[in-house]
């Protein structure tokens, strides 16, 4: 079973469950068979890019959001797990809040360590 694979597909079930969708739900809106998608989750399937398609656009993210939080030999499983929940919380925000969280995070990391910005 390749690693990416399974990334991948944790990613996904990351994204669908933070979202609130279902498999099924998901599956729909994929236009894909939810049995499928439930193995592409579990990294037991090979998927296509054309597959990888219809799930982002079903998620409706940025196909990047699929790779943007892949788990680093280095980073924490805490840091990666946050990552993965900023990045859930702001493929549902609309363009204006998540310029506020912007600059929002700036302000923070300015009064943790301002010499890093």
């Amino acid at each position: 079973m390749s690693d990416l694979r399974v990334l991948i597909g944790q990613r996904i079930r990351t994204i669908r469950k933070e979202q609130g969708l279902t498999q099924h739900a998901l599956a729909e809106l994929a236009n894909l068979d939810d049995a499928y998608l439930g193995g592409i989750e579990r990294g037991e399937r090979n998927f296509t890019i054309d597959t990888i398609e219809k799930i982002v656009i079903g998620l409706k993210i940025a196909p990047s959001e699929l790779f943007s939080a892949m788990p680093d030999s280095n980073a924490s499983h805490l840091r990666t797990d946050a990552i993965n929940q900023i990045i859930g919380i702001t493929s549902l925000l609309k363009d204006e809040q998540i310029q506020a969280l912007i600059r929002i995070n700036k302000e923070i990391a300015i009064a943790l360590e301002p010499n890093k910005i």
